[in-house]
């Protein structure tokens, strides 16, 4: 959301750095930073869900080892 709200452009480092307002201007920049962002919390988002236990369906009891058989 960043790229896209008025904060990204009254950045203080593309003021000062030449060349860096032009960038950070661009709306490729902007989708990239975007889309950065979005599979940053896609991941972490999955990462909670397999630690909280979510994702991988009922619990699974361990098979048998070949000795106990």
């Amino acid at each position: 959301m960043a790229p896209w709200s008025g904060f990204w452009e009254r950045n203080f480092f593309a003021g000062t750095v030449s060349g860096l307002a032009h960038a950070a201007s661009s709306p490729f920049v902007r989708g990239a930073v975007s889309g950065i962002g979005v599979i940053t919390a896609v991941a972490g988002f999955a990462e909670l869900a397999s630690i909280f236990g979510f994702m991988g369906g009922a619990e699974r009891e361990p098979e048998p080892n070949a000795e106990t058989r």
